[in-house]
């Protein structure tokens, strides 16, 4: 009769390689447990860093219209500073104070006053207290015609009215003849900027819907300030996959002025 061969400490080898099997696949399987939660931990972690980063510190903004011509381009994407005029921590809506106020020529991206969740950048061009006109299509601020070597003039011979324009400006007008007050694209004004607004402009003067139509923007409406354009290409270059082929590559890491 075969002998049954046992381990050293007398039990059958048989029954401990079983055991032994048996503890290696446990051991595996807190190995895979302890993986899978350390993956899920980062993930997490990520995701929570990326929340908190694009709505409270820097967020992708890609600029949609000419009305920002010559300084943004239609298909330039940018990064934005949300944390310097007050950032919103989500869920919650509280925000958080401000680092400054926007000033004279700053660039400010703001949720638009007339589509709600739409986002739109331009130029503030009046802080609260200035006194702002347009003769000609040149900016007066305080009675000072200023030097704007960013704004694009592309027709000078269109200056066409909106009643839009007269309906809010009225309120504002230092000027006492409001019966024969017809503001237009190019000549309107003198307005007094009130508390905690600021006047906005797109830099190409003759096709951008800003401040002139739709009035003053809340300061409590601007989202940030745009820091570097970080891509850039050509979307009416009509070039197959313009994004990789139509790339404006001096524009890239570009910090608008």
């Amino acid at each position: 009769m075969a002998r049954r061969r046992r381990s050293s400490d007398g039990g059958p080898l048989d029954a401990q390689d079983g055991k032994g099997a048996q503890l290696g696949d446990d051991t595996r399987k807190k190995a895979r447990k302890h993986w899978a939660r350390e993956w899920a931990t980062a993930i997490l972690v990520a995701f929570v860093l990326w929340v908190l980063i694009r709505s409270m510190l820097v967020q992708a903004f890609r600029i949609p219209s000419s009305s920002m011509e010559n300084t943004f381009l239609v298909g330039d994407v940018l990064f934005v500073n949300k944390a310097v005029y007050g950032a919103t921590i989500p869920v919650v809506g509280y925000r958080l104070p401000a680092i400054r106020q926007a000033r004279r020529n700053d660039l400010v991206v703001f949720e638009s006053p007339e589509t709600p969740g739409l986002h739109v950048v331009k130029r503030a061009v009046g802080v609260p207290g200035d006194t702002l006109a347009m003769v000609d299509n040149r900016l007066w601020r305080n009675g000072t015609q200023l030097d704007e070597p960013h704004a694009l003039r592309t027709d000078r011979h269109v200056d066409p009215a909106d009643p839009r324009m007269r309906t809010w400006q009225l309120c504002c007008l230092v000027r006492q003849d409001t019966a024969s007050y017809r503001p237009t694209l190019k000549n309107w004004g003198p307005l007094v900027v009130s508390t905690d607004s600021v006047f906005v402009m797109g830099d190409n003067r003759d096709n951008s819907y800003d401040s002139r139509y739709w009035g003053f923007l809340g300061r409590d409406r601007i989202v940030g300030q745009p820091l570097f354009i970080y891509y850039s290409f050509d979307r009416a270059s009509g070039r197959f996959l313009s994004p990789i082929t139509a790339i404006r590559w001096s524009r890239l890491f570009s910090v608008p002025r």
